[in-house]
């Protein structure tokens, strides 16, 4: 898996000061997407030992709430067969730290029913996320007026809750 950016204090992706990693490759190609570039899977560096090294540091400090992962898109098949072991490993380091990932997948039509997305890592991945903003950014419904996201057909997911009821519930 490739990666095109890690943003070491991000206060926009989520809630509070966050470590914000950027993979590339996504097969979406949404019109009006903020960074086309990292739409090719070869975009941008390897996602190392060294790169993972990188980002635990990152997320030491305690003023730092979490992780976001973006894209790109993480739940490409691909991307999820890399990121999946990484979420294990961060949440064995830092329980209490939130994850949140930006899918343009629907987490309930496509992520927990047969899809392109859909691999045999896409249960695990979700179940180490807390917070999912899902949809695909659709230019004419885009609202910079939005918390965490950029179109108002995109949700923000209590993952965790949505699994354990069975139907979204969305974060508040």
């Amino acid at each position: 898996m490739n990666y095109c950016g890690i943003k070491k204090n991000d206060i926009a992706n989520g809630t509070g000061v966050r470590v914000t990693l950027f993979v590339s490759g996504c097969t979406h190609r949404c019109h009006g997407c903020f960074q086309p570039q990292t739409w090719d899977f070869s975009y941008g560096d390897e996602f190392t030992t060294e790169v993972e090294a990188e980002i635990m540091t990152a997320l030491e400090p305690s003023y730092i709430h979490g992780l976001t992962l973006l894209g790109g898109e993480p739940f490409e098949p691909e991307n999820q067969r890399v990121l999946v072991d990484f979420l294990t490993r961060v949440r064995e380091r830092f329980p209490q730290k939130s994850i949140w990932c930006y899918t343009g997948y629907l987490f309930d039509k496509e992520l927990m029913r047969p899809s392109r997305a859909r691999c045999e890592v896409t249960d695990r991945m979700l179940s180490m996320i807390d917070v999912l903003v899902d949809g695909e950014f659709v230019l004419s419904k885009k609202n910079i007026s939005l918390q965490f996201r950029g179109s108002e057909n995109q949700r923000i997911i209590d993952v965790k809750k949505s699994v354990s009821a069975g139907k979204i519930v969305l974060w508040s």
